[in-house]
């Protein structure tokens, strides 16, 4: 066994998809410009989340957040309970449709654009004057490993964004970076990874959200923008 080996200890990310947004709600796509945080019902999502940690307390040594409101207010919900403060970090955000489409209606977006594609050519436009796939996954991938050099052997804590999650699991998997699965992340879900080897993650568990039981599943839907 190498020297390398025997130093090193295993780092810990548990991802959190934040609480439902008011974006969703209003199906707007809600960028880094006019996210205006949690609806009713993400709210209620984190402070679940929350109840659950402090009810059960689990290993956390530090807390980041996307710098998107919904995130820094799930992020802020559930800190008390961590013990921690939290660290504000924009590689986090969810995929930014740049600013002509950030706060469109989804409906108004695809009458203008066409229905994106995210799934063939990662360097085509997806949101006009936004991030091209491959360069929302560079960005992802640059944070979180920027993150986890920094924590090595301890236990990280980030609240992010669906996107950010589908980004990361691609990466420390070794998946394909566009297609071949879906994933759809529960809003305030748990995932959790650990870095086995240097060279090797181990996936705990995908989108544990045991803690919304009983809640709807999500709000009715605006028909406005």
């Amino acid at each position: 066994m190498s020297t390398t080996d025997e130093a090193f200890e295993p780092t810990r990310v548990v991802l959190i998809r934040h609480g439902e947004s008011k974006v969703t709600v209003r199906r707007v796509i809600g960028g880094p410009r006019t996210c205006n945080g949690l609806s009713e019902l993400g709210v209620a999502q984190a402070e679940r989340l929350r109840d659950r940690i402090a009810g059960d307390p689990v290993a956390a040594d530090v807390l980041y957040s996307s710098a998107y409101p919904r995130a820094r207010e799930t992020a802020a919900i559930i800190a008390p309970a961590l013990g921690l403060d939290v660290e504000v970090h924009p590689g986090f955000g969810e995929h930014d449709p740049g600013p002509d489409c950030d706060g469109l209606h989804f409906d108004e977006f695809v009458d203008r654009f066409g229905m994106p594609d995210w799934e063939s050519d990662p360097f085509s436009v997806t949101f006009h004057g936004g991030e091209t796939v491959a360069e929302f996954d560079l960005r992802v991938g640059t944070a979180f490993s920027d993150v986890r050099r920094r924590h090595l052997g301890r236990t990280i804590w980030i609240v992010c964004h669906g996107g950010v999650v589908d980004r990361v699991l691609r990466t420390v998997l070794r998946a394909p970076r566009t297609g071949a699965f879906e994933l759809h992340t529960t809003n305030t879900s748990l995932t959790e990874l650990v870095q086995v080897q240097p060279d090797r993650w181990r996936l705990v568990r995908y989108n544990d959200a045991a803690h919304l039981a009983g809640l709807p599943a999500e709000s009715p839907r605006m028909s406005d923008g």
